[in-house]
């Protein structure tokens, strides 16, 4: 009999499984991650162009809950005007290849013409 990420009588946010989706979990960290995992380092302004529909303070939101989980390092420099470099930890990169078997499932079960239910 096959083993479950959640067994019976114990609560989601109690498993690895949950601890993994808090981490990942919500609109756009999945898809901040792909971008650092893409360009290694990026600027806020250039996540939030090449993200294109987040705004600033979600973004910003984001970003520090990720540092704080310690899947992103922030790297900032001492200048006028500041700047502010993001990338992804020795943490984040290692979630990296659950995001790419996502990805996999995705391009071998996607169904052109067929949205998913938004709930």
């Amino acid at each position: 009999m096959r083993e479950t990420c959640v067994p019976g009588g114990v609560k989601l946010k109690d498993t690895g499984f949950g601890y993994t989706l808090s981490l990942i979990g919500g609109k756009y960290k999945m898809i901040i991650m792909y971008w650092l995992s893409e360009h290694h380092v990026m600027r806020f302004n250039e996540l939030q162009r090449s993200i294109g529909t987040i705004s600033f303070k979600t973004l910003s939101v984001m970003l520090k809950e990720m540092e704080a989980d310690g899947l992103v390092l922030r790297k900032e420099f001492p200048q006028v005007p500041p700047k502010v470099e993001y990338s992804l930890s020795e943490r984040g990169l290692s979630l990296i290849p659950v995001l790419n078997l996502m990805c996999e499932w995705g391009e071998n079960n996607f169904v052109p013409g067929v949205e998913a239910v938004q709930r």
